[in-house]
């Protein structure tokens, strides 16, 4: 009967994901049937994690963090764990050959987290390699389902789309990253005389990300394609939207692109796809 708790293991991903992330529990749904499960499973072990590091603050989140790590790393081994999140992510990793070094610079950027209050230049570049693009990687082998040449082609566009969601999750979060984390993510950039040179600076960049993530979703398998360009639209949304916004909102607000204009994005998305105009 290890098929009902592999079944359950792989509910409590997709559960994690709908607590966590209307947007992207959103997304997923939108892919072909045989992609979404795995990239629950992806999803709900990278929250977990994060969990860890981000709101832990009562317990001794190094070592629940290590214990993690290794739990992690004995579940794909084995091929089995007694963690319903560690059972579903091995499943995939296992199933799909995901490579242990995206797994291990996952880990990286989240030990990071733990003791890093400010980032240089090189720490802000291995943070975004290691939590957001090797997530898009880990995906993008699920998308190729075994297309070596296909993964090789589509890996820049895919670390580009995850260091943009995750930039433009910083630009979001400042507020609470900034006075309750005690982080700052951005190099050089000094939140208690944030400019509007700094904002315009950070977002040229952004801009870029979003660019050459565009013309790796158009070159996308069918399967997957659909639900990454409404991620990405979501994603895009939400960027403009910061972009029109003061450095002082930033600050003092959580900038949300709320659900009857999430509604308008897919409907949008939709047309454009059944138009094949993606």
């Amino acid at each position: 009967m290890i098929y009902l708790f592999n079944e359950l293991s792989q509910q409590c991903s997709k559960a994690t994901t709908e607590k966590y992330s209307t947007s992207f529990n959103s997304a997923i749904k939108l892919l072909h049937r045989d992609l979404r499960v795995p990239i629950f499973n992806i999803y709900g072990f990278v929250r977990f994690a994060d969990e860890i590091v981000d709101s832990f603050h009562d317990h001794n989140k190094p070592e629940l963090l290590s214990e993690f790590k290794k739990e992690t790393h004995i579940a794909i081994k084995r091929k089995i764990s007694l963690n319903p999140i560690l059972n579903s992510f091995q499943l995939t990793v296992n199933k799909y050959n995901i490579p242990h070094h995206l797994i291990d610079a996952f880990f990286k950027s989240m030990e990071m987290d733990l003791s890093n209050t400010v980032y240089n230049s090189n720490d802000y570049k291995e943070y975004i390699y290691g939590s957001a693009e090797v997530v898009g990687l880990m995906c993008l082998y699920i998308f190729c389902d075994g297309d070596e040449q296909q993964y090789t082609t589509l890996k820049p566009f895919a670390q580009s789309l995850g260091a943009a969601f995750q930039k433009v999750n910083f630009l979001r979060d400042v507020k609470s990253d900034y006075q309750q984390l005690n982080r700052a993510y951005f190099p050089g950039v000094d939140f208690k005389d944030f400019t509007t040179a700094m904002k315009k600076q950070i977002e040229a960049d952004i801009t870029q990300d979003f660019i050459q993530a565009f013309e790796g979703i158009k070159q996308l398998p069918i399967k997957a394609k659909f639900g990454v360009y409404v991620a990405y639209k979501y994603y895009l949304s939400l960027f403009k939207k910061i972009q029109k916004a003061n450095p002082v909102r930033i600050l003092e607000h959580r900038i949300r692109i709320p659900n009857y204009g999430k509604a308008f994005i897919l409907a949008k998305a939709g047309v454009r796809n059944q138009f094949n105009l993606l």
